[in-house]
């Protein structure tokens, strides 16, 4: 496996670290950016999956726009040279001082979650003389069937407007001013592997559409959000994810207006597989039904086990022994700093490097400095 024959590059790095496989990020680019010029889709990229500059530098290269949800991620996606044109505010709690930020920099559009939230970029785009296109963020209430926590289009969510409020919202659009509504804004969750649920999607979206059209209202840009998950369990069997599958539904399920731009927010499924969290075992503990192997990453770096119970493959680059089980645990002092339970793995010995696959998406990202935690540069292998 390649990983294993980068241990030699390893050995004089300070651990924990992130690696990335830039030719996997550049073939994944590249699948996706051919299917989507097929289907004449836009793909901005979901700056909060990845938020590293050279991410996002190979990812500006592709011709992507930028997906962001936060002022910081605006400036950052500016800065790395996405152009205004190619860039999306979204989020469910702007602040003024971000709202701000947008304007100056004059970005393409905001996609809003709520009738207040309009009202105020209405009323700070007019102290800037500005309009400002905005995408209505509509909860379609369609199950994506993933976890609990990474769902975020039903009605019980914080995100997007609920379509019973669609009718007094569309009656204030007169009052607005300095805002013009063009589109219309649809994620529905993360780690989605049931295709059928952007089938759901698309059919709930064709309905909706009709329901403007009805209402005089013509939408210029449909943001379809992301979602497509990527294969925890086997990185190496599915490194790329079934994108043709993915385009092809909401190519085939998506009713299109004449001249209509459709968008997509992808983050994860192009991100998630290039990235590795590279650690060594600090100690090998004796334990009553299994043993530890403590690794000197922790749930600093990677969150995502401890947040949301995740999976990631977890392999030894170093042994080639007899297999044995293992609890790999990190340094923190939390019990939920535990990247996993009786893992299968060779006998590990301190010192072994230690590699946590798939975390190229919602991984460095996420990394905090409790305890005081050192932040090491990542390495990129081409």
């Amino acid at each position: 496996m390649r990983l294993k024959n980068l241990v030699s590059q390893f050995e004089s790095l300070e651990t924990p670290f992130y690696h990335y496989d830039l030719d996997l990020l550049k073939q994944t680019v590249s699948e996706v950016k051919e299917l989507a010029e097929k289907y004449d889709f836009d793909i901005h990229y979901a700056v909060k999956a990845n938020s590293n500059e050279r991410i996002l530098s190979e990812l500006n290269d592709a011709g992507f726009g930028a997906d962001c949800v936060s002022g910081n991620e605006v400036k950052l996606a500016s800065k790395v040279g996405f152009s205004s044109e190619s860039i999306l505010f979204a989020g469910v709690g702007k602040t003024d001082k971000e709202i701000n930020i947008a304007l100056d920099l004059n970005i393409k559009a905001f996609n809003c979650e709520s009738t207040q939230e309009i009202e105020v970029l209405n009323d700070l785009a007019g102290k800037q003389n500005k309009v400002a296109e905005i995408s209505l963020r509509i909860n379609p209430n369609v199950d994506a069937k993933t976890h609990k926590y990474i769902t975020t289009g039903l009605d019980e969510n914080k995100f997007g407007i609920n379509q019973v409020d669609l009718e007094v919202l569309v009656s204030k659009l007169p009052e607005w001013k300095n805002i013009n509504l063009t589109g219309l804004h649809f994620h529905i969750g993360s780690q989605i592997t049931d295709m059928n649920v952007f089938k759901g999607l698309c059919l709930r979206v064709n309905e909706l559409q009709n329901w403007f059209e009805d209402n005089a209202i013509k939408i210029e840009h449909l943001n379809l959000g992301g979602g497509l998950g990527i294969n925890y369990l086997s990185p190496d069997e599915e490194s790329i994810p079934e994108f043709k599958t993915y385009f092809g539904i909401f190519n085939e399920f998506l009713e299109r207006k004449p001249g209509q731009k459709v968008h997509f927010e992808l983050g994860r499924s192009i991100v998630g597989q290039c990235g590795s969290l590279i650690t060594r075992v600090v100690f090998i503990k004796n334990g009553i039904n299994t043993d530890f192997a403590i690794v000197d990453a922790g749930m600093t770096e990677l969150m995502r086990p401890a947040l949301y119970q995740s999976y990631h493959q977890i392999e030894n680059l170093s042994s080639e022994g007899e297999v044995k089980n293992y609890d790999v645990v990190g340094p923190i002092c939390e019990s939920t700093d535990c990247f996993g339970k009786s893992v299968k793995l060779p006998e590990t010995r301190r010192g072994d490097f230690i590699a946590l696959r798939s975390a190229g998406a919602y991984g460095e990202v996420m990394t905090s400095r409790y305890n005081l935690r050192d932040q090491n540069a990542p390495l990129y292998t081409e």
